[in-house]
C-alpha cells in the first residue's frame, strides 16, 4: 500500500526533490530512452502527488492550473511509476488521488492529460477519453485525453 501525499514545491523536502527528479529520469529518460527537457519550470508552481512506499517516492504526478499546460483545463502530468510496483494496481490509486487533488485545489470538472498512446486503457478506466488525432511528443506517440465526468 502506498502513502500518498500532496505538496507545493518549496513544502517538499531536498530528498523529495531529488527523489521525483530521479524516478521521472530513471523512467523517462533511461528506461523510455527519451532524451527531454524535464525541468521545464511547471515543477514550482505545480502541485506535486508523491506515492511513497517505506518512505522512498516509487509513484508520482503533478497537478497543473488551469492555463499552465491548457487554456481551459487543470492538467495531470508525469505521471509514473517505478518498475518495482507497475502491474500491482498502484498506478490506479496514483491516478485516483490525482483526480481527488485536482478537483480539490482547482475545482473544475475539466482535466485534460497528454498520455502516451499505449497507456490508452489505462486512462479509459479513470474516465479519460480521447480527443483529436495522435501526436509525437519528445519521440514517442501521445494522445490528448479529456476527463468525463
Amino acid at each position: 500500500m502506498l502513502v500518498f501525499e500532496c505538496k507545493k514545491f518549496d513544502l517538499l523536502s531536498l530528498k523529495e526533490v531529488h527523489d521525483m527528479y530521479a524516478l521521472r529520469a530513471a523512467v523517462f529518460v533511461v528506461e523510455q530512452d527519451c532524451v527531454y527537457q524535464d525541468v521545464d519550470g511547471n515543477d514550482f508552481s505545480a502541485y506535486h502527488i508523491l506515492g511513497k512506499k517505506e518512505n522512498k517516492i516509487v509513484a508520482y504526478a503533478r497537478l497543473l492550473a488551469p492555463g499552465v499546460s491548457y487554456a481551459n483545463y487543470a492538467s495531470i502530468g508525469r505521471v509514473v511509476t517505478s518498475k518495482e510496483i507497475r502491474g500491482k494496481e498502484q498506478g490506479h490509486q496514483l491516478m485516483e488521488y490525482c483526480i481527488k487533488q485536482i478537483k480539490r485545489y482547482f475545482p473544475t470538472e475539466k482535466i485534460k492529460i497528454s498520455a502516451q498512446a499505449h497507456l490508452e486503457k489505462f486512462y479509459n478506466k479513470h474516465a479519460f477519453m480521447v480527443t483529436g488525432e495522435a501526436y509525437l511528443e519528445d519521440g514517442i506517440p501521445h494522445i490528448g485525453m479529456i476527463l468525463k465526468s
